[in-house]
């Protein structure tokens, strides 16, 4: 547990949910160095929580935000990391409410010349209201209002079941997951030529594999409950299909646009 860690949550205007993310966070068994909240143009409404937390939270809460310009969470994922402090990065989302062993999971299975993935459970959209009326963030596998709840289970035996492998895995989710940061920055974060929702996330998880790392799914360990929300607008998602297409075919590493111009201005 000595291994300093850097928690990034990624969000945009959704307060509510993230008053939650940030509740899971404080009960975790074992807390990040610090938590960086990555925040793509929200409101003041998402300041003055984060603000809240960074008054009763025991380690630092840092807010990175730039103006709203569009979807560029490719950016502001980069100019977080960039000030991250910690050596190992564990990434998720603002709307997962995290299992209390979720940042103490993720360091116990970090391991050099790896990056680690983890699963979620789903949140389902009737079961909202009591979510946020009672501002719930406890769950287990016999919880209310989740479905694919097998994946609430944490066991560590049957985690020890899944290896790591070479192989990018079609389960792989960018809400949840954990890597170097120098393994991220030797191959340049995220791609920025990213715009809108969709495969940013996957397509770095490529450029780790040709880089030459290897990829473990955490199942039955580091659970996220993911809170239903309508989907993204997918504008843009044939063009950001088509950059991924372009790092598999061309076995990319480097991506041009990336981390390297926000480490230059630390």
């Amino acid at each position: 547990m000595t291994l300093k860690t850097s928690l990034i949550i990624s969000t945009y205007n959704w307060p509510e949910a993230l008053e939650l993310v940030l509740q899971s966070v404080a009960k975790q068994k074992v807390l990040p160095y610090e938590i960086i909240v990555a925040d793509d143009g929200s409101t003041n409404t998402t300041e003055a929580v984060i603000k809240d937390f960074q008054e009763c939270l025991s380690v630092p809460l840092i807010h990175v935000w730039h103006a709203d310009n569009g979807f560029k969470k490719a950016v502001i994922l980069n100019k977080a990391i960039a000030l991250a402090i910690g050596e190992y990065i564990i990434q998720t989302d603002g709307d997962c409410i995290l299992h209390p062993s979720f940042v103490k999971d993720h360091i116990e299975f970090a391991e050099k010349n790896t990056y680690l993935f983890g699963s979620r459970v789903n949140i389902q959209k009737n079961y909202l209201q009591k979510l946020f009326s009672r501002k719930q963030v406890c769950f287990s596998v016999f919880s209310s209002g989740i479905k694919k709840r097998t994946r609430a289970l944490h066991c560590t035996p049957m985690s020890k079941l899944y290896k790591k492998t070479p192989v990018f895995s079609k389960k792989f989710r960018g809400c949840n997951v954990s890597f170097y940061k120098n393994d991220f920055i030797a191959v340049n974060g995220y791609n920025e030529d990213f715009e809108g929702w969709g495969k940013e996330d996957s397509e770095l998880a490529r450029r780790f594999h040709n880089y030459g790392l290897e990829g473990r799914r955490l199942r039955y360990r580091a659970i996220i409950y993911h809170i239903f929300h309508l989907e993204k607008s997918l504008e843009r998602f044939e063009l950001n299909s088509n950059l991924e297409d372009t790092t598999i075919k061309q076995h990319l590493i480097w991506c041009t646009n990336g981390i390297n111009k926000h480490l230059s201005e630390k």
